[in-house]
């Protein structure tokens, strides 16, 4: 049994290469979709992001800077305020309640700084793996691996894991295959093929995927 394991394992670690490899032709400029030029806007962002699209949180963010451009006036802004701005994300009021503490903490704990520590950003209100993982990766330079909607639902069809939906349990099974080094690109060029390709909400457009002909559930 440890031996079918251990193959089967090695079998997943040369698929990744090559979905890697193919990814990295198909989307070689692939990024993260959230604007930002400072990494506390980047924790603003992603948490405005939860069950909304990026690009109505890069539009409704431009006000909430304008009125508050740095940790130290948005961590003093009255929540109500807050929300009054970011309501178009959705759960506008436990979104704001968590950008102001998490605000509240970066200013006076941090120096207004984001903590380069990953259990540190854990401790943020808000802040889940998914985000430690992004501000790891995409401010940091960090090995990270963020497994949003599109990651997930794209490993299973693969078949980079099996059956699995629960986003730890994916990334902890994806540090096993992919390197350290491509981790994050690797999961930005999921979020590109998942929204051009890989649909989740039609059918996925296999004619055109350049992963159809080692794709576990082609046409599935």
């Amino acid at each position: 049994m440890l031996e079918e394991e251990t193959v089967s394992e090695r079998t997943k670690e040369k698929l990744a290469l090559e979905v890697i490899d193919r990814l990295k032709r198909e989307y070689p400029d692939a990024d993260c979709t959230l604007d930002y030029n400072e990494a506390w806007k980047l924790l603003v962002s992603v948490r405005l992001a939860a069950q909304c699209t990026d690009a109505r949180v890069n539009v409704v963010v431009e006000k909430l800077y304008e009125k508050y451009p740095d940790v130290k006036s948005l961590a003093a802004a009255d929540v109500d305020d807050i929300e009054a701005i970011v309501r178009p994300c959705g759960l506008g009021r436990s979104k704001a309640r968590d950008i102001s503490a998490c605000m509240k903490i970066l200013d006076e704990e941090y120096g207004g700084n984001v903590p380069e520590d990953f259990d540190a950003l854990l401790k943020l209100p808000g802040v889940g793996r998914k985000s430690a993982n992004l501000i790891m990766g995409d401010v940091f330079g960090k090995p990270a691996i963020v497994t949003d909607t599109h990651c997930i639902r794209l490993v299973n069809r693969i078949g980079l894991v099996d059956g699995v939906k629960d986003p730890k349990k994916v990334e902890m099974a994806l540090w096993k295959l992919i390197p350290p080094e491509e981790g994050n690109d690797f999961c930005h060029r999921l979020v590109n093929h998942g929204r051009e390709v890989c649909t989740a909400r039609t059918k996925p457009h296999c004619d055109r995927c350049c992963l159809a002909d080692i794709c576990e559930k082609n046409g599935v």
